[in-house]
């Protein structure tokens, strides 16, 4: 395997590096939800770090600090992105199609495209982790708008998952 086709073609690199300092406040926190779909803890806390837009549709990379409450997405796949979990602090339960797996700091799951996968926090303490989708996708508008599912009819609903590329088993 190589290394990609050169995309900057300039001779002295360029200043543009952003930095997000650790104590930055959350991009959305979201409500407790209650619905047929995913289930989405109280007080979750979503930290944009790069997104689709920031980085050119490369990838997008969130941090995400859950509560102590129960909470996390039913199995699920993506038919257009592969979606990384590094987990930075407490447990998380992982799916990675086949089982279940109590995942502390440190611990990784990769899911390639079409992976069956899911994650919840069943701790009963907080949980935080990194969550990288390649290539980058809008899931900041999929983060904001899964605390709205309980409002929408059955037909809104589809349309909401099969735009953000979230097809539930």
């Amino acid at each position: 395997m190589s290394y990609p086709d050169p995309r900057y073609l300039g001779e002295d690199g360029e200043v543009n590096a952003l930095f997000r300092p650790a104590t930055t406040a959350p991009d959305f926190v979201s409500a407790p939800v209650t619905s047929s779909g995913p289930r989405v803890s109280g007080g979750t806390a979503y930290h944009y770090l790069s997104t689709t837009a920031s980085t050119g549709g490369e990838y997008g990379l969130y941090r995400v600090d859950m509560g102590p409450e129960f909470g996390g997405p039913s199995t699920h796949f993506h038919r257009s992105m592969s979606e990384s979990f590094f987990i930075l602090s407490g447990t998380m339960r992982l799916f990675d199609g086949e089982r279940w797996v109590d995942a502390t700091a440190g611990d990784y799951l990769y899911v390639p495209v079409g992976g069956l996968h899911a994650f919840r926090n069943e701790s009963g303490e907080p949980a935080s982790m990194l969550m990288l989708f390649a290539p980058g996708a809008p899931r900041e508008e999929y983060f904001e708008g899964i605390t709205r599912l309980a409002g929408l009819d059955p037909a809104e609903r589809a349309e909401f998952f099969l735009r953000h590329d979230s097809f539930f088993v």
